[in-house]
């Protein structure tokens, strides 16, 4: 199936599930960084999942029915603005190349949509999700129920549209797994690069420069979220994003890094040490989180619930944490109090896809964890972070370690996708004596 055809193909199952009605579904405004210069571009990826089309000021209109039809709104031709913008496929040059029933200027927005919404039993939009759009919307319905006199009546229901779309991008297609494999490798060999690179002394968004020149050499444009580059200390807050510490001998560094290719994230975590060589006390700690790692990765199956994964690396991470002299009792005593959670806060993974926490519930309509999918993509990330306190031992003081995969659900089991970027102890300082690190 080519790529045209798999975004036609999501908008027919999307018509499919609306029954009758219309749905409207607007890419993402341009930002303003500061006075006349913006930030660079990133659609909606709601409106890209079922279009394909990067470009801002778009509108996607589906009317489903016994005369379905997909029908753009787009940005007219304009050749001055593309000497100084660049190309525009204008609404012809779209309905060709993106496979639409029919597209239209943005600027007829007001005059063609409240038309074609007329007489729908219901509209599927996602209200409350931007302002200006919901103004907007509003605008136009008050306008139909104006004309109700003249016949013409306003969707009498609307529809969240992103309750449906939400479960369609939970399941990614093999087109969609193939970019995500893509991204992945970019993402992995860019943390081996940076492995290679470091040393003592450096600075680290020197770092995070190696990330950003291996994500654009190999086609991606941008990075999936804001690295993380956390040396040390740093290490032990969550979303630490400065990156702006000089790198110390002896010391950790986590780095949280992934790239955005074709609008798909990549989302990698690995924790080395700066001079290529653990001390016992990171080495234990950091085999205890790989050990948590490997314990959720093996619960990723078909038909697993969602929060085994999270329960198994738990269970380790809890045993040793009580070995170590972190926490004090059994482990059912010490889950029950979640005296775990001051070196352990977070959850073990989340959705991937065309958003790094990417769209989905983590629960059935019964309120009980999901069970996990072939085409399902999610991350494993167990991690531990130890601050200074007096009741924690000091050779653990000031360690922050997160060892994160992309892994897909597959029908006999699950595929690390990121599985390139080294993590074992083994790996990681052979590596970096190769660099003559250590």
């Amino acid at each position: 199936m080519s790529q045209t055809e798999d975004f036609s193909a999501r908008r027919q199952q999307l018509v499919q599930q609306m029954g009758k009605g219309a749905a409207l579904i607007p890419t993402a405004p341009e930002a303003i960084r500061n006075r006349d210069s913006h930030y660079a571009y990133r659609f909606d990826s709601y409106f890209y999942y079922l279009t394909g089309f990067d470009e801002p000021e778009s509108l996607l209109l589906l009317i489903a029915g016994d005369q379905p039809k997909s029908i753009l709104f787009c940005r007219e031709k304009d050749m001055e603005r593309e000497i100084w913008d660049g190309f525009r496929h204008g609404p012809q040059g779209a309905q060709s190349a993106f496979g639409f029933d029919a597209a239209y200027p943005i600027s007829h927005l007001d005059e063609l949509v409240p038309k074609l919404l007329g007489n729908q039993p219901n509209l599927y939009f996602s209200l409350g999700a931007d302002a200006a759009w919901d103004q907007r919307v509003t605008g136009w319905l008050q306008q139909l129920r104006a004309q109700s006199r003249n016949g013409t009546a306003a969707p009498a229901n609307i529809v969240d549209v992103r309750q449906l779309l939400d479960e369609m991008r939970l399941v990614k297609s093999a087109a969609e797994l193939d970019v995500m494999r893509h991204a992945a490798n970019i993402t992995a060999h860019a943390h081996k690069r940076v492995m290679l690179a470091t040393r003592p002394g450096m600075m680290e968004y020197e770092v995070e420069a190696e990330l950003l020149h291996e994500f654009y050499r190999h086609g991606s444009r941008a990075p999936a979220y804001t690295s993380i580059v956390a040396g040390g200390a740093n290490a032990c807050v969550l979303h630490y994003v400065s990156n702006s510490a000089r790198l110390n001998d002896h010391e950790l560094l986590l780095i949280d890094a992934g790239c955005e290719l074709n609008g798909y994230a990549a989302d990698i975590t690995r924790t080395f040490p700066v001079n290529g060589k653990f001390t016992a006390a990171q080495k234990d700690l950091y085999e205890l989180v790989l050990a948590a790692q490997q314990a959720a990765i093996g619960q990723v199956n078909p038909n697993q619930h969602w929060n085994a994964p999270h329960e198994a690396a738990l269970e380790v991470l809890v045993r040793g944490f009580i070995d170590f002299g972190l926490c004090q009792g059994s482990v059912e005593s010490v889950l029950e109090s979640g005296d775990y959670r001051r070196f352990y806060m977070h959850r073990t993974g989340h959705w991937l896809g065309l958003d790094v926490h990417d769209a989905g519930e983590y629960k059935d309509s019964n309120g009980d964890w999901r069970k996990l999918k072939p085409g399902m993509v999610l991350t494993v990330e167990p991690g531990c972070y130890v601050r200074p306190a007096d009741n924690v031992p000091e050779h653990f003081w000031n360690i922050g370690i997160r060892i994160e995969d992309d892994v897909a659900v597959t029908t006999k089991g699950c595929e690390v996708i990121t599985a390139a970027a080294p993590k074992t102890v083994a790996d990681i300082e052979q590596l970096m004596a190769k660099a003559g690190i250590s």
